[in-house]
C-alpha cells in the first residue's frame, strides 16, 4: 500500500505536463472533443510505456533508474507550427523520424552532445518559451478567434487561475509545491463551473474503456522541415534528459558509463517512434520527479514501475482523460503563462552560467534569438527563396536554433578559436603565478 501510494504521488507530480501537452496542441490544432479525449488518453498511455522502458535495465535498452519520462514542452510550438502549415499528419510523420533518428544515433550521441552546449540549448529552449507566450495569453483571453475573446469572465478565470498557482507556489512547499499546477487547474475548472461555463458533455460522451490504435489521425506524412524541426527538438530533449540522468546517478549513487546513457538515448527513442505511431508525443525525463525523489528520498526503481504502469491503464479509460478535456480554454491560458515562463526562465538559467564567459557566447545567443523570435513574428520575410532554402527559415525555432549551431561552431569550435582559447588560458594561469 505504501509503494501504490508513493508511485501515485509521482504520477500527479508529472501529470499536468502530460495532459497539457496534448490539451494545447489539440486545441491549437481544432480537435473535437471525442479526438481531444483519445490524445489525453494515448498520451497518458504512452507516458506509462515510455516511462517502464526507461527504467528497464537489459542488455540493450532502459538506463535502469528511477526516471519518469513525459511530453516535453519544447515540442509543443513545434507541433502547432507543423500542424498548422502541413496537417496533424505530418506532426507524427516527424516524431515518427525523429524517434529513429535518436534510436539510430544513441550509440554515438555522447560524441554530438557537443554541438549542444548549454549556450546552444539555452537559446533554444528560450526561444521557445518566447514563441509559446502568445499561445498562453491567447487561451488566457478565451482563445483566439472566440465570441467572448477578452471578456470579464475569460480574463477573471484566466487570472484569477495563475494567481491561485502564484499563491500555491508562495504559501505551500514540498509535494504540494511541486503540484500547483494540478491544483490551479483544478480551482480554476470549479469556479468556471460555479458560473455556468463548463461543459460536462464530453465526459459524459466518452466510455469507461478503449482500446487503442496506431494511426488514429491517419497515415502519417512527411516534409523534410517538419522532420528537421522535430529532430532538433528531440537533440534539445536528450541532453536536458542527460541531466536527469545524471542527478539520478548520483542521488541512487549509480556511476554513469558511456553505455549507460546509450541505453537511455535508445529507449527515448524507441518511445518517441512509438509515439508517433499512436500519435502521442516525444518524450523526455522529467525534472520534477527527481525533485520529489530528493524530497521523499525514496529511489527504489519498483516505485516508479507502479507509477508507469498506473499511467498505462488510466490510458485505456476514457472516461478519465475527458475530465481534463472540459477545462476552459481561459483556465488553462493561466496556467500555460506560468508553465510556458518557466520555460523561459529554464533557458534564461542555461545561459546564465555561459553568457560572461565571453561576448562570443551574447553574440550567439543575441543572433540566435533575435533570429527565432523575428521569424516567428515576420515568417513572410524569406517567402521569396527557394523552397530548398525555406526549410530552415519558415520555423524561427529550426531558424534560431541552426543559428545558434553555426554560431557556436565559428566562435567556439573552430581549431583557430580552441588554440586562442588555450593560449588565452595559459595567459591567465601565468598571471596567477605572479
Amino acid at each position: 500500500m505504501k509503494m501504490a501510494a508513493l508511485g501515485f504521488q509521482h504520477l500527479l507530480a508529472m501529470y499536468a505536463g502530460a495532459i497539457l501537452v496534448p490539451l494545447i496542441v489539440g486545441d491549437a490544432l481544432g480537435l473535437n472533443p471525442e479526438q481531444l479525449t483519445y490524445l489525453v488518453a494515448i498520451d497518458i498511455l504512452m507516458c506509462g510505456v515510455a516511462t517502464l522502458l526507461q527504467v528497464l535495465n537489459s542488455k540493450f535498452i532502459g538506463i535502469g533508474l528511477p526516471v519518469v519520462l513525459g511530453c516535453t514542452f519544447t515540442a509543443v510550438a513545434p507541433m502547432i507550427a507543423i500542424g498548422g502549415q502541413y496537417g496533424i499528419t505530418a506532426v507524427y510523420g516527424a516524431i515518427i523520424v525523429s524517434g529513429l533518428f535518436v534510436f539510430i544515433v544513441s550509440g554515438f550521441f555522447g560524441k554530438l552532445v557537443r554541438f549542444f552546449p548549454p549556450v546552444v540549448t539555452g537559446s533554444v529552449v528560450t526561444i521557445i518559451g518566447i514563441t509559446l507566450i502568445p499561445v498562453a495569453i491567447n487561451n488566457l483571453g478565451g482563445g483566439e478567434g472566440a465570441a467572448d475573446f477578452g471578456s470579464t469572465a475569460n480574463i477573471a478565470l484566466g487570472f484569477g487561475t495563475l494567481l491561485f498557482i502564484i499563491l500555491m507556489y508562495r504559501f505551500t512547499t514540498g509535494f504540494l509545491k511541486s503540484i500547483a499546477i494540478l491544483i490551479g487547474l483544478g480551482a480554476g475548472t470549479i469556479a468556471a463551473a460555479v458560473m455556468g461555463r463548463v461543459d460536462f458533455s464530453a465526459v459524459a460522451d466518452a466510455s469507461y474503456f478503449h482500446m487503442i490504435h496506431p494511426f488514429y489521425f491517419g497515415t502519417p506524412t512527411f516534409e523534410w522541415s517538419a522532420i528537421i524541426t522535430m529532430i532538433l527538438v528531440a537533440m534539445v530533449s536528450l541532453v536536458e534528459s542527460t541531466g536527469v540522468y545524471f542527478a539520478l546517478g548520483d542521488i541512487t549513487d549509480k556511476d554513469l558509463k558511456e553505455k549507460d546513457l546509450s541505453r537511455g538515448y535508445r529507449a527515448e527513442g524507441l518511445a518517441i517512434f512509438l509515439g508517433g505511431i499512436f500519435n502521442a508525443f516525444q518524450y523526455t525525463a522529467f525534472s520534477q520527479n527527481v525533485g520529489l525523489m530528493q524530497m521523499t528520498g525514496v529511489k527504489k526503481r519498483s516505485v516508479i514501475v507502479i507509477t508507469g504502469s498506473m499511467l498505462v491503464v488510466l490510458g485505456f479509460v476514457p472516461k478519465i482523460a475527458a475530465i481534463t478535456t472540459i477545462i476552459p480554454t481561459s483556465v488553462l491560458g493561466g496556467a500555460m503563462l506560468a508553465m510556458f515562463g518557466m520555460v523561459v526562465a529554464q533557458g534564461i538559467k542555461m545561459l546564465s552560467t555561459v553568457i560572461s564567459e565571453s561576448s562570443e557566447n551574447s553574440m550567439i545567443i543575441a543572433c540566435s534569438i533575435g533570429m527565432g523570435l523575428g521569424v516567428t513574428v515576420v515568417p513572410e520575410l524569406f517567402a521569396v527563396l527557394p523552397n530548398s532554402l525555406q526549410i530552415l527559415t519558415s520555423n524561427g525555432i529550426v531558424a534560431g536554433s541552426v543559428t545558434a549551431i553555426v554560431l557556436n561552431i565559428i566562435f567556439n569550435m573552430t581549431p583557430r578559436r580552441k588554440k586562442e582559447k588555450q593560449t588565452a588560458g595559459t595567459g591567465e594561469l601565468a598571471k596567477e603565478a605572479l
